[in-house]
């Protein structure tokens, strides 16, 4: 991948976070309704920039770096939970407590008075599938992680397996998945494609460029003609199966226009012929790293004040709140860096193992 590319990458994937962070600070009303109105409510494309980046960089990494599947599984086990495990613990245990301190029960009582069930439910991805619709406790931007984690699974499946045993894995993750994932799935796999066909259409550095800004220019307009709730309601009415609700996946029309918008900003951004100076290649790496932790700790730090401080409602309590996302952040990066190394260790030594165990197994049953 070219370094400018790679940079371009970086600072989009954080761009994105920082749009989830400002969506969220409206709608969790930290900001007066007049201070609301100039802050973009882009936090669901946001995610759809998420997903289409996602699909691009771990086919890239597939391909030149994780030569096999166990490789593949834990480099992305390890980088999910690096950040998912620190931000489950911490939730869990800040809200129960905080239960135990307030005198009206927390909107997701339910999930901290079972959080032995309900932590590990959470930790394995399982609050999308089909019509389950449960975030964790203080963290409800972990839902697209239950769609990621679940797109990872197929795509490892797709790449490293062959034959009928690629066939029978694939259906069983898509029969896992459920009717939600799979409709927001062409979106993740839109990056993909990407990779796969990032030079098959040349284009000049002129009209690349002219396409990289017709895409936030139609994001505008799509903004401004309110196309979103037009589009949320038209894939609600069409719906064919009211008993099988569209839950987090409701917005789905939206999105394929948005994963649509992304997807040519990004191929025109390969053939822009981009330059970057070091300095900004160097500041994009640190604010990608720190991408991923931003989006759990700002859930997690807006959820807990609204809780414990609702007269924070419609402004006032702005700076702490920044301040206190930004420590949280930090921390999360600080804990994610080793943590991540040690998962991806403990993984391969334990598929080394099991394979170990396996040919020791097959060895005495030839005996």
């Amino acid at each position: 991948m070219k370094r400018a590319f790679s940079c371009y990458l970086d600072l989009m994937r954080f761009l994105a976070a920082v749009l989830v962070v400002l969506d969220h600070f409206v709608a969790y009303r930290f900001v007066s309704p007049a201070q609301g109105q100039w802050l973009p409510q882009w936090g669901r494309e946001a995610v759809m920039i998420f997903f289409v980046l996602s699909g691009f960089v771990i086919a890239h990494a597939a391909q030149s770096r994780q030569q096999s599947l166990a490789q593949y599984a834990a480099a992305r086990a390890a980088r999910l939970y690096s950040v998912a495990l620190p931000a489950l613990v911490l939730a869990f245990g800040t809200a129960c407590v905080a239960q135990a301190y307030l005198s009206e029960p927390l909107r997701d009582a339910y999930e901290v008075q079972k959080w032995f069930i309900y932590l590990p439910f959470h930790a394995l991805y399982l609050g999308e599938l089909w019509r389950f619709s449960e975030t964790p406790v203080w963290l409800g931007a972990y839902w697209s992680l239950g769609y990621e984690a679940w797109y990872y699974a197929f795509f490892g499946a797709l790449y490293f397996l062959r034959g009928r045993l690629r066939l029978l894995v694939l259906a069983l993750i898509l029969l896992a998945m459920g009717y939600k994932l799979w409709l927001l799935l062409p979106v993740w796999f839109a990056g993909v494609l990407l990779w796969r066909w990032q030079g098959r259409w040349p284009l000049s550095a002129g009209l690349a460029r002219a396409g990289m800004l017709l895409a936030p220019a139609v994001l505008l307009l799509y903004s401004h003609w309110q196309g979103e709730m037009v589009l949320r309601a038209l894939a609600e009415t069409r719906w064919p199966w009211p008993a099988w609700p569209l839950g987090s996946a409701d917005r789905v029309l939206g999105d394929y226009l948005v994963g649509l918008l992304v997807l040519l900003n990004f191929y025109c951004a390969l053939h822009a012929r981009l330059s970057t100076p070091e300095w900004l290649v160097r500041l994009g790496r640190v604010l990608a790293f720190y991408t991923y932790p931003l989006y759990l700790a700002h859930s997690l730090v807006m959820s807990a004040w609204m809780a414990l401080r609702p007269s924070a409602q419609d402004g006032g309590e702005e700076l702490p709140v920044i301040m206190t996302i930004v420590l949280l952040t930090w921390l999360f990066g600080q804990v994610s860096r080793p943590l991540r190394s040690a998962l991806e260790r403990s993984l391969l030594a334990l598929w080394q193992t099991l394979c170990e165990a396996g040919g020791g197994v097959r060895s005495w049953l030839g005996k």
